[in-house]
């Protein structure tokens, strides 16, 4: 095939922009297609919520600290990227999460999956449930399938399947934590769509869930390695599915910047403006003219938009029509960071961290032990505590001070662990509008975008966490699928 050369653009330097600017690049060159990658960023930045801060001999990240090992696109990605060797597991000791209960910590029963019990004496003996809520509980045991398909509410839902007691004390805060939102707002087929298909398939998602997990335990053991042999793959590397068996999160040791690191270093040919936004998309004779921030114009062949929701559609007024469909809400949130000097307080060696509910009506949502789950994170004689502040509904902490969001994290933390020790330092990060809510029927809205985008821009793309997934891998997949689609086109036009 002859080489056609095409100019691409990408708003957005994050994990989707860049990831999306790989792949774009790969496939570009397996397909003998000569390509001008331009990426515009608006901040100084690359890497969007990934921020790693090294100080004083301690890792810090200043936005998500790990993935899920389960989904296989971060680890593709790490292993295309040569990172496999950086990657380490959490600290397998620590293997309890708390929940807060009436100001107390309480172990989270063995066999929760997703916060649906899979085990029945560690449910009926935690105390995070009265004995009510746990009778109310077993009956999923015994209700009938909902008939129908249709999107509901996570929270909806659960309650419906498990009762407002489990969704309150446990599957709330381990759930809607990820999201930052109110379950009984979020789309269930947006978020956990696999609590829909137990239901259909198995009727209970209790027994779906158990049946899961024995299945997955067969797979595992059918698949494990004997002797020396069948460790490696036949190019003589671990196994993906090896790798994500270490641990339910991975990290890299010198943290997740790693990774951008890494995707900026491949592209290398491809041109990168920070401090650049693309303000206006357009047609332009067959191509896409870029209206950019500081008054000047590019034309490009096509236009990959990794941006928040809110802002792909202020740069696309040709579908203004349509805005409703996608421009969903964003929730603001916090996070702070303290080090102690280990001599000064204790924590639990066997836990991770605890999450607190609504109805406990702390500033924090959550609380990890950093330096307790990932060893590799502080020195051998301090500790690093790491707090969450900010959620649907309740983000007006976010907007206080430095001087004042600290105190009031730090008297959450002498309720809830006895800390009243002076922190070595502290780092406070907010980020603003940056937890996409999927809404009921989001996944129906934004097919419905898709198809107009595609019929008035084909050559015009989105991707990023405000469609389909906010969790590291599943920005990477949507990324490269977006990838898979802007060169096919490109292919297809040519």
């Amino acid at each position: 095939m002859s080489q056609i050369s095409r100019r691409i653009a990408i708003a957005g330097a994050g994990i989707s922009g860049l990831s999306a600017a790989y792949y774009i690049q790969r496939f570009c060159l397996e397909n003998g297609i000569a390509v001008q990658l331009t990426i515009y960023e608006p901040s100084e930045q690359l890497g969007g919520k990934i921020r790693t801060l090294h100080r004083d001999g301690c890792v810090i990240e200043r936005g998500p600290d790990s993935f899920l090992a389960r989904k296989l696109p971060m680890l593709e990605l790490a292993r295309e990227l040569g990172l496999e060797g950086e990657l380490t597991a959490t600290n397998p000791q620590a293997k309890k999460t708390y929940i807060l209960h009436k100001r107390k910590l309480h172990s989270m029963p063995e066999g929760l999956m997703l916060g649906i019990p899979t085990q029945i004496m560690p449910f009926l003996r935690t105390g995070l449930i009265s004995p009510l809520g746990k009778a109310r509980a077993a009956l999923d045991l015994l209700l009938p399938r909902k008939a129908g398909k249709a999107d509901e509410a996570l929270g909806v839902f659960l309650s419906r399947r498990l009762g407002s007691e489990v969704l309150e004390h446990i599957a709330e805060p381990l759930l809607a934590g990820i999201y930052a939102g109110d379950t009984k707002e979020l789309s269930l087929q947006s978020t956990f769509p696999q609590f829909q298909a137990l239901e259909q398939d198995h009727r209970s998602i209790m027994i779906g869930m158990i049946r899961n997990k024995r299945q997955q335990r067969l797979l595992r053991l059918k698949n494990r390695p004997t002797g020396t042999h069948g460790t490696t793959d036949r190019d003589g590397q671990i196994p993906l599915s090896q790798l994500a068996s270490k641990s339910m999160f991975l990290t890299f040791r010198q943290g997740l910047a790693t990774l951008v690191n890494a995707l900026v270093t491949k592209l290398s040919e491809a041109t990168i403006r920070t401090g650049i936004a693309v303000t206006e998309v357009s047609n332009s004779d067959g191509h896409y003219n870029l209206k950019l921030s500081d008054g000047s114009e590019e034309k490009f062949d096509a236009v990959v938009l990794a941006v928040p929701n809110y802002a792909a559609v202020g740069m696309l007024p040709q579908l203004a029509e349509e805005q409703a469909l996608i421009n969903i809400p964003y929730v603001s949130v916090a996070n702070v960071v303290m080090a102690f000097r280990k001599s000064e307080l204790t924590l639990s060696k066997d836990g991770s961290g605890f999450l607190v509910p609504r109805s406990e009506g702390l500033t924090i949502t959550a609380c990890t032990w950093t330096s307790v789950k990932w060893l590799h994170t502080a020195p051998d004689d301090m500790v690093l505590v790491r707090c969450y502040i900010g959620r649907s509904g309740a983000t007006e902490s976010v907007e206080s001070n430095d001087e004042q969001l600290t105190n009031r994290v730090r008297a959450d933390l002498k309720q809830t662990l006895g800390i009243d020790a002076e922190p070595l330092f502290v780092e406070v990060t907010r980020w603003k509008d940056s937890m996409p809510q999927y809404p009921v029927g989001h996944l129906e809205s934004l097919k419905q975008y898709r198809e107009k985008l595609a019929g008035l821009m084909p050559g015009v793309y989105l991707t990023g966490s405000g469609y389909q997934g906010v969790g590291l891998p599943d920005c990477i997949g949507q990324a490269k699928q977006c990838a898979e689609k802007v060169v096919d086109d490109l292919v297809n036009r040519s």
